[in-house]
């Protein structure tokens, strides 16, 4: 089940906000605070955050300037909410990498229209990203080891996801794909992790 962080100290928005994600069929953890939102990251390891840009002690631009800008949360979404008539700083959001915003009062469609893709992109970008990992560490063990068989099982378990046994890869779908999963990262960047998950694919 995928994993939502909504972040708001409205009790109102926190009772629409659950109801229309969970009626979705999201996982939902409410805090009321920035910080909170931050220690409670690490153990919920949502796919998507759903942050009050005035939260306490936090606002939901720091947030999210601090999930964009860690490697271990570059999966999770991050989607910042305002109420209608409150200031909301679209320079400041795109500054910290957002990746939409929602007004409140929570309309349920506009929330379920925005938040979907968003999710599916992170739990795809978080498969890739495990593959990556796996892929490395099987290379990593190799040169450590020579053709010691003990190097094989990470490599093994990336080459075995769904999908990775089919006889044509296309390198361009491979790039697309990791485009969207690091959406602000450098150019080089993507290059560099495209050819490793297509070696890994055995492409």
């Amino acid at each position: 089940m995928n994993r939502i962080l909504l972040a708001d100290d409205s009790p109102h928005a926190q009772r629409m906000g659950e109801r229309i994600l969970r009626e979705e069929g999201y996982e939902v953890v409410t805090v009321t605070d920035g910080e909170t939102a931050l220690v409670r990251l690490e153990d919920v390891d949502p796919d998507l955050i759903l942050a009050d840009v005035f939260l306490p002690r936090k606002s939901g631009y720091a947030l999210c300037e601090y999930v964009k800008s860690h490697p271990r949360h570059r999966h999770v979404r991050v989607v910042l909410t305002a109420g209608l008539l409150e200031p909301f700083d679209e320079a400041e959001a795109r500054r910290v990498g957002a990746d939409a915003v929602i007004k409140k009062p929570f309309e349920a469609s506009a929330v379920v229209e925005t938040i979907k893709p968003l999710v599916q992109a992170a739990e795809f970008a978080r498969g890739l990203f495990a593959e990556q990992v796996a892929a490395e560490l099987g290379a990593q063990r190799s040169i450590a080891g020579g053709s010691e068989p003990a190097s094989q099982p990470a490599l093994t378990a990336a080459t075995e996801a769904p999908g990775a046994a089919a006889t044509s890869i296309d390198p361009e779908r491979v790039r697309a794909a990791i485009t969207i999963a690091l959406d602000r990262a450098l150019p080089a960047m993507i290059e560099e992790i495209t050819e490793r998950v297509l070696v890994a694919l055995g492409h």
